[in-house]
């Protein structure tokens, strides 16, 4: 295949091949500015605002957002890390545990979620545009956000981690000088006390964090591959860790704060930043803007990834052509734009309540990966028969399966989302523990299960660095 060396220039050539160890490259510090750019922006905002809006005192709801999200963010951090040894995308990595078929599962709601987010984050990038660009057609702030996803994640990896940079600066000086607009225009020790604390609403609050960080575990590797083998698995893992929970916990904070003031955030969430912002609105778009391109990036990205991963389980190809990876990101990137502009803000409400319920479709998967990767497999894969049906993960791993459906049923008694509220949930006054429920039976049930299936001794086992140049 030929194309632009990802060593040599800033366009990517590979998809869900391994990277070579001769195109190695970063450093595992570029992990915590894509991850803080990410997260600091108005979305996380508004997951923390909803922490207070479902009943939780604004200590109580910092905490327990707080604990969330390092939990969550370990599980998430814990994916990071398989990136420089495998040198793969998260989810081909997912055929080890459910068969090179198998995992196609798991991968066709990855691509809603991935479609989801991109697409409601198209609209409130596409208001803050408009407002930078003075236009009074929605279509078109959205447009122009699609056209600039586009660009970045054609050219790949390195303009993403670029963007990162770029928008952890620009974010830590707009969200500084919106703090500082709320402390002046708010009387921010009235936003404590209001209500008493609960555990229903303490366990509410850090679901809603926990599922914020479970969301990004199905493709966080796919942006450390690159880094060198050699990476120590500990810098990777902190450094994403540290960049998602800290910015994350940041907007979050600012969400619970604005939610407990009474503000009119939720109604007009970009307006409401601008009007915040005063002067300084021009900013304030300007972040909002460059926080949600950087995570619209990663959907499309990963989207495309996702899409690719499913199709080729199927065709057993290793490579596709750079026109095929175009056309991927490209389609991703129109639908998504189409379902935002085309959509009622009825079915887009709608559509998140979705994507929120595919939380819990989520926390198995990761179980199994992880508990696969760490104390089964241990850190070792047979990269070849990752692309063979045939091989040593054979076409579809039924075990695995069931775990992974175990730990989706097992969870909808508990979960509390806008489109359903389990019986349990209900007995536990609106607490939602479903996702730490669904993690550990899946992981001791997959554990118990598959603990001697893997590694026989009378079989050879690759270790992912064996294979760096195959």
């Amino acid at each position: 295949m030929s194309g632009v060396k990802t060593s040599d220039g800033l366009a990517e050539r590979r998809t869900i091949d391994r990277i070579p160890e001769a195109e190695r490259h970063g450093s595992p510090r570029d992990q915590f500015t894509l991850w803080f750019g990410a997260n600091l922006q108005i979305t996380a905002v508004l997951d923390g605002a909803l922490a207070v809006v479902f009943g939780a005192e604004a200590m109580t709801a910092i905490i327990g957002l707080a604990i969330g999200n390092i939990l969550g963010g370990i599980v998430m951090a814990l994916h990071s890390a398989q990136g420089p040894r495998l040198g793969l995308p998260q989810m081909i990595s997912s055929r080890a545990q459910f068969g090179v078929k198998g995992a196609t599962l798991p991968l066709l709601l990855v691509i809603l979620m991935y479609l989801g987010f991109a697409a409601t984050g198209t609209v409130l990038a596409g208001q803050a545009l408009n407002l930078l660009l003075g236009s009074s057609n929605p279509a078109v702030g959205m447009i122009v956000f699609g056209v600039l996803t586009c660009v970045i994640a054609l050219v790949g990896y390195k303009v993403i981690h670029i963007m990162g940079r770029i928008a952890t600066v620009i974010s830590i000086i707009g969200f500084a000088y919106l703090a500082y607009q709320l402390f002046h225009q708010y009387d921010i020790h009235s936003a404590f006390g209001q209500k008493p604390a609960t555990v229903a609403t303490f366990l509410l609050a850090v679901s809603l964090s926990a599922g914020w960080q479970l969301t990004y575990a199905p493709y966080v590797a796919d942006y450390s591959r690159y880094l060198p083998s050699s990476t120590a698995d500990g810098k990777a893992f902190f450094y994403t860790l540290f960049g998602s929970a800290l910015a994350s916990q940041l907007a979050m904070t600012f969400g619970v704060l604005v939610a407990a003031l009474g503000a009119k955030f939720l109604s007009n969430q970009v307006g409401f930043l601008g009007t915040l912002a005063g002067q300084g609105a021009i900013l304030v778009y300007l972040v909002i803007v460059c926080g949600k391109l950087t995570i619209n990036c990663l959907n499309a990205y990963g989207g495309f990834m996702a899409i690719l991963t499913t199709f080729t389980s199927f065709s057993n190809q290793t490579r596709i052509s750079k026109g095929a990876r175009a056309a991927y990101i490209i389609g991703f990137v129109v639908l998504s734009v189409l379902i935002a502009v085309l959509a009622s803000s009825d079915f887009l409400s709608a559509f998140k309540n979705f994507v929120l319920m595919l939380l819990a479709v989520f926390v198995p998967w990761s179980a199994i990966n992880l508990v696969d990767y760490y104390l089964i497999s241990k850190e070792k894969v047979d990269i070849p028969a990752l692309y063979d049906p045939n091989g040593r993960y054979g076409a579809y791993n039924w075990t695995a399966l069931g775990c992974y459906i175990l730990g989706v049923v097992v969870q909808i008694p508990l979960l509390n989302q806008p489109l359903y509220e389990g019986p349990i949930a209900i007995m536990l006054n609106d607490a939602d523990i479903s996702w730490a429920v669904g993690l550990l039976v899946t992981a001791v049930a997959y554990y118990l299960l598959q603990r001697n299936a893997k590694i026989a001794p009378s079989e050879m086992i690759l270790d992912a660095a064996a294979t760096a140049q195959k």
